[in-house]
């Protein structure tokens, strides 16, 4: 089965080996000495000095622990959105009773740096910017550099970054871009099964995080550094997970992250080519286009529900379908972690073999 949904994701063999193993102590000192790998290579691929936490969760959980770790009820906050789930972190800070102000951005565009300079000067009660980098419900990959940019030209403003579906697969330079806390997750271009989530805290977010008033409890970050000085997490961790994160760390780091870049960089590439040259349309403004994920126009006369169910059940390819307004008007490859370009290749493979059953002609389109 090619698995091309923009995550959970294709695993190594050698990180599903690694999740198989007998459980150990968490109190003890091999986990202790693993955490201490994990941690060391996880700050490489974050590019940053700053502590990185480790929570048992999904990447909602590490959304919220952005969250509920730096703010209190009733901080003005501004929620920059381009998609599901940059309307998502929006709502979680909402539900802990933050007054957010949203920021959207019609789905398929990036946010304007230059739209967020104009809402922060506007309101200078504004505390803190929550913004998702690479959108996957829309194939967007936002200019974080240049967003982290705008938002310091007004003071010390906190950045928390949704960078659950980026970091490890395309550039995120958490320190010299200065974001101040920023989430990530196993399941996605870590190469390993869901379960353990990551978040890094500046010192401009620890200083939030003492003044911070959010109920938290399980995704308490300082509970987790009190634990991490001892090799250990506060509460019971996915063992498991944190055997196969071991194991796609140093798979990762023996590549090269230059290396992991350029390759997701190619694999968007030939799926966005390949997808046009089709006579297919991209659904995201191609000058931010994803390089982990491709969202694409399912072509009129074609539901995009029968075009996956199609590929699932007689290609053996799985292939995300569009979210919430999008639900049959879009299907999604997902291009991150474990895969290469011939991955992509029979994606593209099983589409010019599903589309012509399903009225729609590749050759002829590409032809005209």
């Amino acid at each position: 089965m090619n698995l091309r949904i923009p995550g959970p994701t294709p695993c190594p063999p050698e990180v599903l080996q690694a999740v198989g193993r007998q459980m150990i102590n968490h109190r003890g000192p091999e986990f202790a000495e693993m955490l201490a790998r994990i941690d060391k290579g996880v700050k490489h691929v974050y590019q940053t000095k700053n502590d990185v936490l480790f929570l048992t969760s999904g990447g909602t959980g590490a959304m919220e622990a952005l969250v509920v770790n730096t703010l209190s009820p009733g901080d003005r906050v501004l929620g920059v959105s381009i998609g599901s789930f940059g309307d998502r972190l929006a709502s979680i800070a909402e539900t802990y009773g933050a007054d957010v102000v949203r920021l959207k951005f019609e789905w398929g565009k990036a946010a304007d740096p230059g739209e967020i300079d104009k809402a922060l000067a506007a309101d200078p009660s504004i505390k803190a910017v929550l913004v998702t980098h690479n959108e996957t419900s829309t194939g967007v990959c936002n200019d974080l550099e240049s967003i982290a940019r705008t938002v310091r030209k007004h003071g010390d403003l906190l950045i928390l970054v949704d960078a659950v579906s980026s970091l490890s697969s395309v550039p995120v330079c958490v320190d010299e871009w200065d974001l101040d806390a920023v989430a990530s997750g196993c399941q996605k271009g870590w190469m390993v099964p869901p379960g353990v989530t990551m978040v890094s805290m500046s010192a401009r977010a620890w200083k939030a995080y003492e003044q911070a008033k959010m109920p938290r409890f399980y995704f308490d970050v300082g509970k987790a550094l009190d634990f991490a000085k001892r090799g250990q997490t506060p509460w019971t961790p996915a063992i498991s997970i944190f055997f196969g994160l071991d194991v796609a760390l140093g798979i990762l780091l023996k590549e090269g992250l230059e290396s992991v870049f350029a390759r997701h960089e190619r694999c968007g590439s030939l799926s966005r080519e390949g997808a046009k040259g089709m006579g297919l349309q991209l659904f995201a403004d191609e000058r931010y286009a994803s390089n982990t994920v491709t969202a694409v126009k399912v072509p009129e006369g074609v539901d995009g529900r029968d075009l996956t169910k199609m590929l699932r059940e007689e290609y053996d390819t799985v292939l995300g379908g569009g979210q919430q307004h999008l639900a049959g008007k879009i299907f999604r490859i997902g291009h991150l972690g474990y895969v290469q370009e011939t991955d992509i290749q029979a994606v593209l493979d099983a589409l010019s073999k599903a589309l012509p059953r399903l009225g729609f002609s590749p050759s002829r389109a590409a032809a005209s």
